[in-house]
């Protein structure tokens, strides 16, 4: 279920606690969260989201929960039982204005440290800590302090998707729909950009700063190839291909439009293409079809393994248990929140 109970005995403690039958009454009080999935997810698999649906959203209530969730979590979470939905950067602006004592992320762990570090008197949840993420553990802090030796007086600007430890040795944090933004702000000529090399890259293009970058990559973005975008041209010609900065730059240049996560979702909103491919991960472009009409939407996308370790089954146990609780080295809090801190001023002054 989680890192620290086995599938099976949390099943039967959960079966014990609440009635997860799929009845007439449960069908009619979710049926209006079905109808937005119900091109998603087929209709033989709802009897066992429903039940799961209802009783998450009753007890959040009573725990007196707030369920955040990350574009890529799948859509029976993202529509089903999230209350504030968003990219990295949203996600981190809407932690530090809930006013519930418990958050729960459904997102990797990098992201459930954040709220933690803007919430630090709140109970943050994760369903499962096993989600982690490749560029977060790609990059120690003792890797930034060796870079920073070598290249000294030279500003770190670090990804969000890491650690809070390394966050806490680090300037300011940054997320994808801020990065040129951060990178442009920081005085100098000569910028550290940690840990994601295809961001770092194609942040360098928008930029005319040096940007000195580690070798770490996005397994969902970094296995897509300018061949694969090719194919996906032959295949679907009048399609519009938009892809995430996580991608190599050979990809970025092939594609149609580039951005974050929402800056891809307000692409889509706002230009309506006929027909879209979203290259970067499946349950978001599940998820933004599910929000929009007119727009016929092509796959070409890759599944993130950490984001489906968080499914309805263990936010209903992490609820339930109040666990797995997510803490931050005292030591740590107080750097690291400073550099996710900087970062939020600066979108602020920014908008």
């Amino acid at each position: 279920m989680n890192a620290l109970t086995p599938l099976e005995e949390a099943r039967a403690i959960l079966a014990d606690s609440f009635d997860l039958k799929y009845t007439k009454a449960v069908e009619r009080v979710t049926a209006r969260t079905y109808d937005k999935l119900r091109d998603r997810i087929p209709e033989i698999e709802w009897p066992f989201y429903a039940p799961l649906i209802l009783q998450i959203n009753r007890l959040k209530k009573q725990k007196d929960a707030v369920i955040l969730a990350h574009n890529y979590q799948a859509p029976q979470i993202y529509h089903g039982v999230a209350d504030i939905v968003g990219d990295s950067l949203q996600l981190a602006i809407e932690a530090t204005k809930v006013k519930q004592s418990v958050i729960v992320q459904c997102g990797v762990h990098f992201m459930a440290e954040t709220s933690k570090l803007l919430n630090p008197k709140k109970t943050v949840l994760i369903p499962d800590s096993r989600a982690g993420c490749s560029l977060a553990s790609s990059i120690t802090p003792e890797d930034v302090i060796a870079m920073r030796a070598q290249y000294p007086g030279v500003p770190v600007v670090t990804y969000v998707n890491t650690s809070a430890a390394v966050k806490a040795v680090t300037d300011i944090c940054c997320t994808s729909s801020n990065a040129a933004d951060i990178v442009n702000g920081i005085k100098g000529d000569t910028v550290i950009m940690i840990p994601d090399q295809y961001l770092a890259r194609n942040t360098a293009k928008k930029t005319g700063k040096k940007i000195i970058t580690w070798a770490g990559s996005c397994e969902v973005h970094e296995t897509f190839t300018a061949d694969d975008i090719a194919e996906l041209r032959h295949a679907y010609p009048t399609a519009k291909i938009i892809a995430h900065p996580e991608c190599p730059p050979e990809v970025i240049d092939a594609v149609d439009f580039a951005g974050s996560t929402a800056a891809m979702i307000d692409y889509v909103k706002s230009t309506k293409p006929p027909r879209v491919v979203m290259v970067t991960e499946c349950s978001m472009s599940d998820n933004v079809a599910s929000e929009t009409t007119g727009v016929d939407f092509l796959r070409g996308c890759n599944i993130c393994p950490h984001m489906k370790r968080i499914n309805l089954e263990n936010i209903l146990w992490s609820l339930h248990t109040m666990t797995e609780e997510v803490t931050v080295a005292p030591e740590l809090m107080a750097p690291a929140r400073a550099a996710v801190q900087r970062m939020i001023d600066f979108s602020k002054k920014r908008d």
